[in-house]
């Protein structure tokens, strides 16, 4: 059955969609709509290949029509740009060199939205992590790095400067969480919550002197919010100061006086929840957040919560009465939060069977709607009516679109309109086949979507390779997206019909479908692929002799458990990026808190059962060829992981080819090696494809 296509290329198109032409593509940031509505900004980063660098800049777009204008020049990555709440300012951050001072740290930067020398807001030694304006327009809230016990800037200043003239590089901690993705988090430092004048530069810790730090894992502006009144700031915290290794957090908020905090106090806090992404209302009478019900299970989705602050803060010695509004809502909203003018509506993003959209929830009704539909809507931004999304689709890159909002939310126009055509020149011409989305019975008898992305010019009549690639998560639900370094159009343009199962443990279906894989990994995806490729094999136009399975993450995590499960020479070959391999080696990783959760106990207690899910303790079987690529900076799934495998399979004489980076991490980011890390995979499966054997 075939819901539904995406339009392929015309015939006159003849250019190749190759990865050396994907990385001369610009990569459209996140957006931020002005008070008036008339202008975006957004960043624009720019690869090369040549000189393994990606550099951003800040460009200034119209709502209502018009060529697009570069604001910012001297800069390598400048990002995050907002509009100030009188639309006279763009502050961004950046690391710059600015009369005659190199910033050794990411600061804030504003330059006008007409144009002119961006200036640099203030100097915090510790760096800018991300930012909000206040509603005065005259300060901003942002987040840094701190030593807890100091005091002032100058103690940081001065600290921060004897760290960094260590000859040593000894890591030492007591934490539960230390480290994250691809570093170590900052040593001895926590993440506060901070604000600038930006008159004067001046800055205020406001969690000097307190316990109280954000979340240690990729803290940002997601984390806080400032009521429309400027003075009151919620924002996220940990409540077990980072001693757990699977954390539940927390809100609080600050009261403040001036740029100083008054009071600050517990709002929510429940030990069974895990609570994310404050939004004040208009009238900051009610504060929106996400809420997840982790004593319950640990796969439980966010909801939409309120809070009514009126009656909170009657009650200020004890933590607010809650609730949650979207529990009859099978989807999981995303950060961030936004309200509609009215206040009559939150909008957010949410998966949703391989797409992802914007989405209005009316509180009154307890209603979802769709507002602005994906492709993959990556991020948005609202003001005055005007609602700007970053959305891609399977058959192009990231694009800033503008649609007609009512101040309650809803669609006033159904005209969505493009704001920029920054790839446009560079994809003119290039063939690309078609997407489509499918659904089979897999596992349980249920039905499974996969997506099939087409080779330009397919054709029917004739046979043509399979390739599989695998999605990480597992609970992800990619579909309907542009993927930079898994792009199904650059794998079609060899030749393949590429395929993505969205399998079972796939996010955007519901709980049941999502949780259904829950101490059994392994089991019902490995069904959900073997009927695909079931399914697949009777088309009339797949070479049954030319199929490969290739995944990342847990997507290599299940193709090394193919390896295990399915009889060989059903796939000619696999490809293993980042894959678990050892559920017991894996303890090394930055998520180890959450491995009894998922699998069904600590190795310590239930090595059987950890081991019944863990491919190494099939090695025995192994015998299909395997390409492993690891980076050393991997600590999602340390190397080691990829490393056990390939030296597994080398032990074993199957035929095994290793592909390592000392510098990236769980993804292959740098421009030059991405484009090795795509011949490399092209190589190898032509190495086991019987059509390009002599």
């Amino acid at each position: 059955m075939t819901a539904s296509k995406t339009k392929s290329a015309s015939p006159r198109h003849s250019k190749q969609l190759t990865v050396e032409l994907m990385w001369q593509l610009q990569r459209v940031g996140a957006p931020s709509v002005s008070p008036d509505g008339a202008q975006v900004v957004c960043a624009v980063a720019q690869p090369s290949v040549k000189e393994n660098t990606i550099q951003s800049a800040i460009w200034l777009l119209s709502s209502l029509g018009g060529e697009p204008r570069q604001l910012t020049q001297c800069g390598d990555k400048d990002g995050r740009p907002q509009f100030s709440p009188q639309g006279d300012w763009v502050a961004f951050v950046a690391k710059r060199e600015q009369n005659g001072k190199k910033d050794d740290e990411p600061q804030l930067y504003l330059i006008p939205p007409d144009g002119g020398e961006a200036k640099r807001a203030g100097d915090v030694a510790t760096g800018v992590v991300d930012f909000k304006w206040f509603p005065d327009g005259q300060r901003i809230a942002f987040i840094t790095w701190t030593w807890p016990k100091l005091k002032g800037s100058s103690a940081q200043a001065e600290k921060l400067k004897e760290t960094k003239a260590r000859k040593d590089s000894a890591f030492a901690t007591e934490d539960a969480v230390y480290r994250h993705w691809d570093h170590n988090l900052p040593m001895g430092r926590v993440p506060h919550l901070c604000i600038m004048d930006i008159a004067t530069g001046s800055v205020v810790d406001l969690l000097e002197g307190t316990d109280y730090e954000l979340p240690r894992r990729e803290p940002s502006a997601n984390e806080f919010d400032i009521s429309p009144d400027g003075q009151k700031i919620t924002f996220v915290f940990d409540p077990d100061r980072a001693q757990n290794a699977a954390p539940r957090m927390a809100l609080a908020e600050i009261e403040l006086k001036g740029s100083k905090p008054k009071a600050i106090r517990d709002l929510v806090k429940n030990k069974a929840w895990d609570l994310s992404g404050p939004a004040y209302s208009p009238t900051g009478h009610q504060l929106a957040f996400l809420a997840s019900h982790q004593a319950l299970k640990h796969t439980q989705p966010n909801h939409l919560a309120l809070i009514e602050l009126k009656k909170a803060s009657a009650s200020a010695k004890k933590t607010a009465a809650w609730k949650t509004i979207s529990a009859k809502w099978d989807r999981e909203p995303q950060v961030p939060l936004k309200w509609s003018d009215d206040g009559a509506a939150l909008l957010c993003k949410a998966e949703d069977k391989g797409r992802q959209h914007v989405w209005r929830f009316d509180i009154a009704q307890l209603a979802p709607s769709i507002v602005a539909e994906g492709g993959t809507v990556h991020a948005f931004d609202v003001a005055a009516g005007q609602l700007v999304s970053l959305t891609d689709r399977a058959i192009h890159p990231g694009r800033l679109h503008v649609l007609k909002v009512d101040e309650s939310g809803q669609i006033e126009s159904a005209e969505l309109k493009r704001i920029e055509h920054f790839n446009d020149a560079l994809l003119d011409g290039v063939a690309l086949g078609q997407t489509e989305e499918h659904w089979f019975k897999g596992a349980l008898g249920e039905d499974v979507q996969v997506w099939l992305h087409f080779p330009p010019g397919f054709n029917k009549d004739q046979k043509h390779p399979l390739l599989h690639t695998i999605h990480g998560g597992p609970h992800t639900g990619p579909g309907d997206v542009w993927h930079w370094r898994w792009n199904y159009h650059v794998f079609a343009a060899q030749g393949y019909v590429v395929a993505n199962v969205n399998y079972h443990g796939s996010s955007g279906f519901g709980l049941k479908f999502l949780d259904s894989i829950t101490h059994k990994w392994g089991d019902l995806e490995l069904q959900d692929m073997e009927a695909c490729t079931d399914w697949l094999r009777k088309k009339t136009w797949i070479d049954k002799g030319r199929v490969f399975a290739t995944g990342g993450s847990y997507g290599g995590y299940m193709v090394a458990w193919m390896n295990a499960h399915v009889k060989p020479g059903r796939y000619q070959a696999y490809v293993c990026h980042a894959g678990c391999f050892d559920w017991v080696g894996m303890f090394s990783d930055d998520a180890y808190g959450w491995h009894a959760q998922e699998l069904g106990g600590w190795y310590w207690n239930d090595i059987k059962k950890v081991h019944s899910q863990s491919p190494h303790a099939y090695a025995a079987t192994m015998q299909t060829p395997t390409l492993v690529i690891h980076g050393a900076k991997d600590y999602r799934v340390p190397d080691a992981q990829g490393l056990a495998y390939y030296n597994t399979l080398k032990a074993k004489g199957v035929d095994a080819r290793l592909l390592w980076y000392p510098d990236e991490n769980h993804w292959i980011l740098k421009p030059a090696n991405n484009v090795i890390w795509y011949h490399e995979f092209f190589d190898w499966i032509k190495r086991y494809d019987p059509a390009f054997k002599k």
